[in-house]
């Protein structure tokens, strides 16, 4: 069985013992972590039913709280000295999936 759920504004496809990254989500390590469910398959049967899905849940352990990695912005326009250099890291959690309830 897999689920696809919606994580951090992205979709992800998870099954019990999977570990995933996603954005930073509130609470400490350790803490139980529920995220929303858009797709289930369960022996080769797809269910895409809003009202089953609403009571279908996956969860998830928070393992981790973690920064990403370094990216690097360069901007130069030729001729004119225009340069300009920025940095971004993410802030990201850890999360492994403990299980996924189909609804019924």
């Amino acid at each position: 069985m897999y689920a696809i759920v919606r994580a951090g504004g992205r979709q992800e496809k998870v099954a019990v013992g999977d570990v995933i990254e996603l954005d930073r989500i509130a609470g400490q390590v350790g803490d139980a972590v529920s995220l929303k469910v858009l797709l289930l398959v369960e022996d080769g049967k797809i269910t895409t039913d809003a009202a089953t899905l609403s009571s279908s849940t996956v969860t998830g352990e928070l393992v981790d709280h973690h920064r990403g990695p370094k990216i690097d912005i360069l901007r130069y326009k030729n001729k004119t000295g225009y340069r300009r250099r920025q940095g971004h890291r993410s802030e990201l959690s850890t999360v492994k999936i403990t299980k996924i309830s189909a609804g019924k």
